[in-house]
């Protein structure tokens, strides 16, 4: 982006001492620009080339000095310059299908496992520009054949592994914004090819490491994007949802949330965070096996605590009660046994804790639906015994006040 200084320079070397722009020195300034911008299939040509040169030259300085790395930097030096120089064909997207032609793509992914993780990083960077969104809009066939090349080229196991080797932590700030970039790029790859979603999970342990992401305490951009990136591998698809069930995932999802029972989160991109990590386990609670394993784990009880402590994740808490408890009768009868209807049945009532994010209307309808919801739930999964008796003594009590309520959110 120019500065103000640099515009109001160029304002005035085009302006001819009265305030107009002379239109020719316009003209040839932007004939300047478009010939330095101007991409066809003639420079892709030229880039591919030069960036395989330099490759084939890395490559044979390793192999002829593997221990020497002094003998071979240099090249390396000139590699991470050409990958640099790819970067403009994110520039003419409609040239995707001849940079595939051009058989580069190989190439290019054979260096997410380049020993040098910097030359690796630097390829994460690449496919993260290649496959922006702002990039990709309006170029939908161009975007399908580079994606699938990248996919039939391995890029979902490559990008996964190097992944596994990088480190997440505040001191390597590169390596921190790689896996950022890589969390961006499966993002964007699943954005065109919905497909890629499940492919992800069945070829590598991307859903592992997104486990691992999560169960760490602090909170830093990194947790955030890997909330969200599960929260989309988990939104439609079953078989993601089962897979995540069984590598204990319900368990991790409930300690992740269980951090915020007491307090509430610091930033609004950490209560972004939260609203993924209950997105992804109310995505998880769909399979019945889940549900199962939600009860055994404690999940009921912690929600109710959650909507006792009064906190931000009050209404979370609710919406992942609704989902394990809809046509799920174990969890339904784990309720009332945990004395759930006392809390439950004061939201109901409209005894909901306000602060400044919820004084919406809209909250507070959906806040009504989703307990009506749960209430229903209740009523579809204990059809008998004592625990029916308590759960219809409900409405008897303080002069039927509850079925008032309900009259009331009827005829609303």
């Amino acid at each position: 982006m120019e500065s103000g200084g640099k515009r109001r320079r160029t304002d005035a070397v085009l302006s001819n001492g009265n305030d107009k722009i002379d239109p020719s020195l316009l003209e040839a300034l932007e004939k300047s620009q478009s010939s330095v911008e101007a991409l066809d299939l003639r420079t892709v040509k030229k880039l591919v080339l030069s960036f395989e040169r330099r490759l084939k030259e890395n490559i044979e300085a390793r192999l002829k000095y593997p221990d020497q790395p002094e003998k071979f930097a240099d090249t390396e030096v000139d590699l991470h310059e050409e990958l640099e120089k790819l970067k403009v064909l994110a520039g003419g997207p409609e040239l995707y299908p001849d940079v595939v032609n051009l058989n580069v793509i190989p190439s290019i992914l054979g260096l997410l496992s380049h020993d040098n993780t910097d030359i690796a990083i630097d390829v994460v960077h690449l496919l993260q520009d290649l496959t922006d969104e702002d990039v990709l809009e309006d170029n939908d066939e161009p975007a399908r054949v580079l994606v699938d090349a990248l996919i039939e080229n391995n890029v979902l196991e490559l990008l996964v592994q190097n992944i596994q080797r990088l480190s997440d932590a505040d001191s390597d700030p590169d390596e921190m914004a790689a896996v950022y970039n890589t969390l961006a790029t499966i993002e964007n790859l699943i954005e065109v090819k919905p497909s890629v979603a499940e492919l992800v999970c069945e070829r590598t342990k991307l859903l592992r490491w997104l486990l691992g992401k999560i169960k760490v305490r602090e909170f830093d951009s990194n947790k955030q994007y890997a909330s969200e990136i599960l929260a989309i591998l988990l939104q439609n698809s079953t078989a993601n949802q089962k897979r995540l069930g069984q590598m204990n995932g319900v368990d991790v999802l409930l300690q992740a949330v269980a951090m915020y029972k007491s307090k509430d989160p610091k930033t609004s991109d950490e209560e972004e965070m939260l609203e993924n990590l209950f997105d992804s386990l109310c995505c998880v609670l769909m399979p019945l096996e889940n549900k199962e394993r939600f009860v055994k784990a404690e999940g009921v009880e912690l929600m109710i605590i959650i909507m006792k402590q009064k906190k931000s994740a009050y209404a979370s808490a609710i919406r992942a009660l609704d989902f394990a408890m809809t046509k799920y009768p174990p969890a339904c009868e784990r309720f009332v046994d945990v004395l759930g209807l006392k809390t439950a049945f004061a939201a109901f009532m409209g005894k909901i804790p306000v602060n400044k994010k919820n004084k919406k209307e809209r909250y507070q309808e959906e806040l009504e639906e989703r307990l009506v919801s749960l209430i229903a739930s209740l009523f579809g999964g204990i059809l008998r015994g004592s625990r029916r008796e308590r759960l219809l003594s409900k409405f008897v009590e303080n002069e039927c006040e509850k079925i008032d309520r309900l009259m009331e959110l009827y005829m609303r």
